[in-house]
């Protein structure tokens, strides 16, 4: 029967697991280029990377799923996938999920990655100034390692949450945990016993990352 079938299971996981990674490392990059721009001294960016997070931070993130598919790709036609390869629809339903993804959750590691850095005594960006450094290296060599390093614990959290909300990827047909349980739900009367082995993949999934960044959050604090 379907609903008994592991290697099913175990593919769906490891799309999530795909879209969890794909999506965390484009999300840290656009979130630190945010966070750069909403600390700049010029207005123009600062005045783009803050109306960026409060817009999208306050859309849901079912709508922008949605976006990337009935907006990008059947409006406007956009593919970021070959679409001559027999497997288009699936390549380009993934990459749109992950773009939908890490640009919703680049406003949370922005304002992450901001927090952190308002910790960071004032001294020592002026110290740095003082000694000839621009604002890009300023933010380099100054601020930004002491901002990781001091939001080792919440950048874990968000990840965490990324995984979570990857279950969203199902509006647009990408095959990931969410939507293989709700076939099994459909097919099947164990409705209890399907609920809880999803949980227990999804636990699996996110308490060691949590256990992992709690760590590593202890062992490269700041000290002040």
């Amino acid at each position: 029967m379907e609903v008994f079938r592991a290697d099913a299971f175990l593919n769906a996981f490891w799309v999530t697991i795909q879209l969890t990674l794909f999506s965390a490392l484009w999300a840290l990059v656009i979130g630190t280029a945010l966070a750069a721009m909403r600390l700049s001294p010029v207005p123009v960016l600062r005045w783009i990377g803050t109306t960026y997070v409060n817009i999208v931070r306050n859309t849901p993130l079912t709508l922008i799923i949605l976006f990337t598919s009935l907006g990008l790709y059947t409006s406007l036609g956009l593919d970021l996938a070959n679409p001559d390869s027999p497997t288009f629809l699936v390549d380009n339903n993934f990459r749109l999920a992950v773009l939908g993804l890490s640009v919703y959750t680049a406003s949370f590691v922005c304002e992450t990655l901001r927090s952190g850095i308002n910790t960071i005594p004032l001294g020592q960006a002026e110290a740095a100034r003082s000694l000839g450094f621009t604002f890009s290296q300023n933010l380099r060599v100054v601020l930004l390692p002491q901002a990781f390093r001091a939001t080792i614990i919440p950048l874990g959290s968000v990840l965490i949450a990324l995984t979570k909300n990857t279950t969203i990827a199902s509006v647009i047909g990408v095959a990931e945990a969410s939507l293989l349980m709700s076939e099994w739900v459909e097919n099947s009367s164990a409705l209890l016993l399907i609920g809880s082995l999803f949980a227990a993949g999804f636990v699996v999934l996110t308490l060691p990352m949590g256990l992992l960044f709690g760590w590593l959050g202890k062992r490269l604090a700041v000290a002040r």
